[in-house]
Order: structure tokens, then sequence, then C-alpha cells
């Protein structure tokens, strides 16, 4: 039986709003949201915490905020979280090394974590806890598409065990960190 309109045999059928394809890219612009928002804020509080922007303390006074919470060499460490928050926040905000960065900012937010424990949860913790499992996920889960990795080889398509092997050096350097401000 043949068709009474021969243009309606050979058209395409549309795609579905589930194919593939549409999926990939729902989860490529998903994973840049979550990139740039993760990685934006992260950063912006790094550079409060170095450069003293956007009424933030500067390393200085950062460094005396570090001292009261038991960090040893509390300028250094001060340093060491200002850096990471803000490279490792521009970086997951490009999409750039994103196992990497997802896990240095989860360890740093591990360690902000830590810090604010006395405070209880809400009004306290929470916030560096929802920074630092959103960066988890996104070095599990890798850039996407949208990004910088996107070009690099080695991590143009995620593997899983980046993001872990990323995750348990934070995890451990985290736990370190955290036990040398509790001596």
């Amino acid at each position: 039986m043949t068709s009474p309109h021969p243009e309606e045999a050979t058209a395409p059928a549309p795609a579905s709003p589930r194919s593939a394809a549409h999926v990939r890219r729902a989860h490529d612009v998903g994973l840049l949201v979550l990139r740039l928002g993760v990685g934006l804020i992260v950063a912006a509080r790094g550079a409060q915490h170095l450069f003293g922007w956007w009424g933030g303390l500067g390393i200085d006074k950062t460094a005396v905020a570090f001292a009261q919470f038991g960090y040893p060499a509390p300028k250094a460490m001060a340093l060491i979280a200002g850096l990471t928050e803000t490279f490792g926040g521009l970086a997951l905000a490009v999409g750039l090394l994103t196992p990497l960065a997802g896990a240095a900012v989860a360890g740093t937010m591990a360690n902000a974590v830590a810090a604010a424990w006395p405070l209880g949860y809400f009004g306290g913790f929470e916030f560096p806890l929802l920074i630092g499992v959103g960066a988890a996920g996104l070095a599990l889960s890798g850039a996407g598409r949208i990004s910088l990795d996107a070009f690099l080889p080695l991590l143009r398509s995620q593997r899983l065990i980046y993001g872990i092997a990323m995750l348990v050096l934070a995890a451990i350097l985290a736990t370190v960190t955290i036990l040398l401000s509790k001596t």
C-alpha cells in the first residue's frame, strides 16, 4: 500500500526529545550551569581570602582566622586554601582538569565544613557542604562537552576512575589537614 502523499513516505521522523543527542546536549548544558555556579562562587570566595575583594578579609586576616581554627602555619594554610578556591573554582568554571579541580575544591570544602562544624548545620556548615558535594559530583561526572577538557585527549571522554582517584587523594589530604588543626 502506498501513501497518497509521496513526500510523507520519505520524510524522516522528527527527533525525539529523549533522543541520545538531545539527552547529551541537556547533560552538557546542565554540567555547564553547575560548573559555572560552583566554580565562580568558589573562585569569588578565594579572591576574598587572597585579596580582600568584595568585602573579604584578605590573606593576613584570613591567616588570623585559620590560626583561631587551630591550623598550623596559618598564613601558609590560608594561602593554600585561597589559591585552591580561586584557581580550582576558575578551572571548574571553564571545565579545565575537572577531576582535579573538583577534588581540590571538595577537599578545601571538607576543611571548611570541619571549621564550621561547631556552628551546626543551619548557618554553619551547610553551605561549604553543598559546594563540596557539587564539586565532588563534577569531579566524578567530568565537565561535559562544553568545556576545555573536551579539547584534552586524556579527559575528552571522562572516566569515572579519574574522579575517584582525585577524590581519594583529596580526602586523604583533607583528613591530614583537619587532623593537624585539631592538635
